[in-house]
């Protein structure tokens, strides 16, 4: 009888939730993979080695000297990324915490005599600086518009989007989102780091901007897609390292969240570079904890730990004076200690609302972000900026205005041991915050979380031994008007992040539900600040359905290893109940932004499906030697980036020799130095015809779209002479039988960072088989030769 009502409120939910707005409902021309939402469309990306002679001649010509050059030159490019994605990171906290900083300074003086007068100059504040961030992203870098990781995750799934990783969307995410977050919208600053390391790693790995005239030839190494993909790689761990502060959780967030492909090397190389951003970052907060950085020197890291506030402070005012060696040896107390088993229940409720709540921001968001661009953002540029201004007006009336509405609170009783200052003036770091009371000894508790740096609100919800701080009417108002300016302010043309204002509405129910737990249970043990903390991981899991990285991130940022088990708890919960509705906020956009992204697991219909039935029924050729009329002809009636070439034995057999991509072909076209008269082939073996170009001089520079068939002038004379392929082609494409299963293709090509794959009919023969004993070598210490170990029969 239970099972059967659990089973129809089910089904009832599930209604319900189908009649919210989705954006794969209506026409779905504008939302398919391969839509071009901007004009510039999207590309795969060539992470396949093509083994031509070309390749071949330049491996012959390297030494053990020139690969341990490669290797330390990696490296170094790890040292450089750690470096410069910590110097973003410091950058943009201390500027926005400054401006915060600023800006409430000067709006508490003006208070002090009116606070009609504090309120509009609040206003303007916000205004001018949303207004500098969304100018330079409309004018300058439309591409460093939101969080970037829906096009990172794209760029290392395979996917090339023109003007992400270009070095004035780096600028544009720095300074735009200098801007955004300064001005008090309701995002973070977490996700563009992630897009600044991204951009900072790949305008090394290229040696620079050769528009802005900042290249440099020796660092122009790494020529290939595959070897920007694991610096892009490096850049995203070490931006999540630098957000907040954790280094471990930047490795995992690489590999759990962002990339497709993953190796020993690449890892350890991702953790030198994320523990080089932990270096940097703690090197300038011991810097800004001398009083350098003006406004909120330390203030700005994301770091909080669940202990009380002010006792931090006071410690720290005490250390800094004996020196920082007693503050490393004597540790800071954390918040609740240990939790019974009647607790489980309302955590496993903490992560089913946040399951719910995170669910239904990503429908929201899409919602909104669907009518957004196919009703807003195509009036241009100036509708933008006005809907960013107003965005940034509500905002600023809702944190001013709300807390004038809510009676101001009597301090608590002062307890000496614990060092609580009650009140404080607004914007200051700490709880309590004096705003329109009319006594002295009175906080008002909307305004200590509403008109208060993110960073700080963040703080105070998150700290401890502050029972009756925020009451509970306090606490849902916050939520309600706050969950509706994300979702709102979510996908207007600013650098916006999500990690923040999903850790401030989860920890503002999950507050609520610590104050349910204190009345209930009337233990002295039972922190609010430790639910507050589980709130913030269940509302990230629910709506990003993170799990191991975003656990580890959670722990790494509140110092507090005991509340492992609980986060591990409320992130799987929460992710269950989410992944019951949709998909993950990042790839719920990437699909909305028409990014064609290959997920981890294969869709259930490719059971049934083969490779030839998804295979495109017409398939464009080349013969070995084909004329040079023909080639431009081919290219420019048709837009494949992948082309088979044929030849035919001396019985007429065809036979398969390779595959060339368009990109060689093109500059081939471009360099007419392999044109010839004759219509036959060169001779085949190595060495019999000198190669007239490098491997990397066919790769695509990473900061253009490459070389297009307009670009290329050919004389009447041209187009009647020959090219033979055979040198520049891959012999060795990845070929399937054509009844195999889609979901094995679908393994395979994610897997192996395929752009291409073959299908070819049933083979007629078997000439040998391979096991893994046949790919065990060993070096044999006499001479230099290596010796296979090989017991096939075939090797016999």
């Amino acid at each position: 009888m239970l099972s059967n009502h659990l089973q129809n409120g089910f089904e009832t939910a599930k209604m319900v939730w189908s009649r919210l707005p989705n954006a794969e409902e209506g026409d779905h021309g504008d939302t398919g993979l391969l839509r071009k939402s901007d004009g510039s469309g999207v590309e795969s990306l060539e992470y396949e080695v093509v083994e031509n002679h070309a390749y071949w001649e330049e491996q012959e010509q390297r030494g053990k000297i020139f690969v341990g050059y490669y290797v330390v030159v990696k490296w170094f490019f790890a040292l450089l990324i750690g470096i410069g994605t910590g110097l973003a990171a410091v950058f943009i906290n201390l500027s926005v915490e400054n401006f915060a900083g600023w800006k409430f300074a000067l709006t508490f003086s003006i208070i002090q005599k009116s606070y009609v007068a504090g309120f509009i100059v609040y206003v303007l504040i916000n205004l001018v600086l949303v207004l500098s961030s969304v100018y330079i992203i409309t004018q300058f870098a439309p591409a460093a518009a939101g969080s970037g990781i829906p096009e990172i995750k794209g760029y290392l799934n395979g996917v090339d989007i023109h003007g992400v990783l270009l070095f004035r969307t780096l600028i544009g995410k720095i300074f735009g989102s200098i801007g955004s977050v300064g001005g008090g919208l309701a995002l973070g600053k977490e996700g563009p780091l992630v897009h600044t390391g991204a951009c900072i790693a790949s305008l090394l790995g290229q040696g620079g901007s050769t528009k802005y005239h900042l290249s440099s030839r020796w660092l122009q190494v790494f020529k290939s897609d595959r070897d920007r993909r694991d610096l892009v790689t490096c850049g995203c761990a070490a931006g999540v390292a630098a957000a907040f502060r954790a280094p471990v959780g930047g490795v995992l967030f690489a590999l759990e969240e962002v990339t497709s492909w993953w190796r020993s090397q690449l890892m350890w190389r991702v953790f030198f570079t994320s523990a080089v951003v932990a270096v940097v970052v703690r090197t300038a907060m011991g810097w800004c904890k001398n009083g350098n950085c003006g406004h909120f020197g330390s203030g700005g890291f994301i770091i909080w730990d669940t202990s009380e506030l002010a006792s931090i402070l006071q410690l720290f005012y005490v250390h800094l004076s004996q020196g920082f060696a007693p503050f490393l040896t004597n540790p800071i107390p954390s918040g609740q200690e240990d939790y019974s088993f009647e607790e489980l229940l309302p955590m496993a409720v903490i992560g089913v609302i946040g399951g719910l709540l995170g669910a239904l921001f990503n429908q929201l968001t899409l919602y909104i972000s669907y009518w957004r661009r196919n009703h807003l953002h195509k009036r241009g540029n100036r509708v933008k900026i006005i809907e960013a201004c107003l965005v940034s007006l509500i905002t600023s009336f809702i944190s001013f205005g709300l807390p004038l509405l809510r009676k101001c609170s009597p301090c608590p009783e002062a307890d000496p041991d614990s060092g609580i200052e009650c009140p404080r003036p607004p914007g200051m770091y700490g709880n309590y915050v004096n705003f329109y009371c009319s006594k002295e000894k009175e906080y008002n508790d909307l305004a200590t979380i509403f008109f208060n740096s993110q960073d700080d609100a963040i703080r105070n919800l998150f700290s401890a031994k502050t029972v009756h701080e925020f009451s509970a009417q306090s606490l849902l108002t916050f939520l309600v008007m706050f969950y509706a300016l994300a979702v709102v302010t979510f996908g207007t043309a600013v650098p916006a992040g999500q990690f923040v204002p999903g850790i401030m509405i989860g920890s503002t129910y999950g507050r609520l539900v610590g104050m349910f737990v204190v009345n209930f249970y009337k233990k002295p043990n039972i922190e609010e600040g430790t639910y507050a903390l589980l709130g913030a991981a269940s509302f990230l899991g629910g709506s990003m359905r993170m799990t191991v990285s975003l656990c580890v991130i959670m722990v790494e940022i509140t110092n507090n290893l005991k509340l492992l088990p609980l986060i591990m708890l409320v992130l799987l919960i929460s992710k269950a109940v989410g992944d019951a509705f949709n998909e993950g906020l990042y790839e719920e956009q990437a699909r909305l932004k028409g990014i064609p992204l290959l997920e981890s697991k294969p869709k259930y219909q490719m059971r049934k499906m083969t490779a030839k039935e998804a295979s495109g029924q017409r398939v464009v050729s080349f013969p070995r030697v084909v004329k040079v009329a023909d080639v431009v002809s081919i290219l420019r009636s048709n837009s494949h980036n992948g082309f088979p070439v044929i030849d035919h034995t001396r019985t007429g057999e065809t036979l398969v020799i390779g595959l060339v991509l368009r990109s060689h072909l093109l500059v081939l076209l471009q360099s007419k130095v392999d044109f010839q008269h004759s219509p036959l082939p060169c001779d085949p073996r190595p060495g019999s015809r000198p190669i007239r170009h490098t491997p990397s001089e066919f790769v695509k520079p990473a900061s253009s779209k490459g070389i297009s068939i307009d670009d290329i002038q050919l004389s009447p004379d041209d187009l009647e002479m020959y090219i033979d392929l055979a040198p520049f082609l891959n012999p060795s494409p990845y070929i399937v039988p054509e009844d195999m299963s889609l979901t094995k293709v679908y393994n395979l090509f994610r897997q192996l960072g395929l752009r291409h794959i073959f299908v070819a009919p049933r083979p007629s023969r078997v000439i040998g088989l391979i096991t893994r004993k046949d790919l065990l070598i060993e070096d044999n210490e006499e001479s230099d030769t290596v010796e296979l170990q090989s017991t096939s029969n075939s090797a016999r």
